[in-house]
């Protein structure tokens, strides 16, 4: 199969590391009272923050957060397996869109961690229009509105959903997964099926 996967917040936990950062600069540097929408994925949706609180906290603290990320408990072992099967594996993720110095910080995680994919689709505005140009058989993200979007058109999706992120009803295209070994058990029983 072919398996399209997303980075922040399903390879690497830069979600919740930019999470912290955010919670410290809102109440130590801003002195303001914490998020006023806790539904809001980016930090600019999650808090009262000006057009400017929001540049300086992602000059100070984005490139640094993503230098710091690690690993997904999981990710590591799951992704070897998963290549081992001999599934062919795609990163398709926003990375490089905002500041090109993300898509570096990623490479050089992947290089620490000895991960290696397929191929490579950064700066990717519609995840959809890629997932369907390259035919992929399963993506995987922590978006609620790409997972929705993908699975709207028949492609499975395996929404990657954290603790805070909206509740999507499960249906024959989307599942929700918590963690890497439901991932993995997800593709390898339809792999079974699909025998």
């Amino acid at each position: 199969m072919k398996i399209g996967i997303d980075i922040d917040g399903v390879i690497l936990n830069t979600e919740n590391m930019i999470r912290v950062k955010a919670e410290l600069y809102d109440l130590l540097e801003l002195n303001k009272n914490g998020v006023i929408n806790k539904k809001g994925i980016i930090e600019a949706e999650r808090y009262d923050w000006t057009e400017e609180e929001v540049k300086k906290f992602r000059e100070k603290y984005l490139l640094q957060t993503q230098r710091q990320a690690s690993l997904m408990p999981g990710a590591k072992e799951v992704i070897e397996l998963l290549k081992k099967d001999n599934h062919e594996l795609v990163i398709i993720t926003a990375r490089g869109n905002t500041f090109k110095e993300t898509k570096y910080e990623a490479e050089e995680q992947f290089r620490k961690y000895g991960l290696k994919f397929d191929k490579y689709y950064w700066a990717s505005n519609d995840k959809l229009e890629v997932c369907k140009k390259e035919n992929i058989d399963i993506m995987i993200d922590d978006r609620a509105t790409i997972c929705k979007a993908i699975s709207d058109n028949r492609i499975r999706t395996l929404y990657f959903r954290d603790v805070n992120r909206e509740k999507l009803e499960e249906n024959e295209f989307l599942k929700e997964v918590n963690n890497w070994g439901e991932i993995y058990r997800y593709i390898y029983n339809l792999n079974m099926e699909e025998k």
